[in-house]
């Protein structure tokens, strides 16, 4: 028995733990990237998709997913759902806390502050260059 579009999308979604506007959604997104038309994306396309759904693979993940010896094999939506939670589970979720945790190790006065000097320092050693007049800060608590 030949199975439909709707049932394959079916099936996807209950081995996802996407919602069905959120499944939909990547298949709207998966749906662009499908040149031929036949429900399958290129896997050299692979990472462009997953970075269109707001993921950041390395290439080093994508190349984990089984495609890099075979950039021509084709990918199908089915197939595509479990490469996705997999990256998704993988992304680093810093939270506002992780990031003030980080600034802490500048903070020498241990109070609370850091001064713009040195948030001036922070940024540039980080290689995000001079500070235009507008993101120049004061005081940053």
């Amino acid at each position: 028995a030949e199975v439909h579009s709707s049932d394959k999308n079916l099936i996807a979604l209950k081995m996802s733990q996407l919602s069905e506007d959120q499944l939909s959604e990547v298949q709207e997104t998966f749906n662009l990237f499908d040149q031929r038309g036949d429900g399958k994306i290129a896997a050299a396309q692979l990472g462009d998709v997953l970075r269109a759904l707001g993921q950041n693979p390395t290439e080093i993940e994508v190349k984990k997913c089984g495609y890099a010896n075979n950039p021509d094999a084709r990918i199908s939506f089915e197939v595509f759902i479990p490469i996705l939670q997999t990256i998704s589970k993988n992304r680093d979720h810093a939270t506002f806390d992780d990031f003030v945790e980080g600034l802490k190790m500048f903070d020498k006065d241990q109070n609370g502050f850091i001064t713009s000097a040195e948030l001036r320092h922070i940024l540039t050693s980080l290689g995000h260059g001079r500070l235009s007049g507008q993101h120049q800060l004061r005081r940053v608590h």
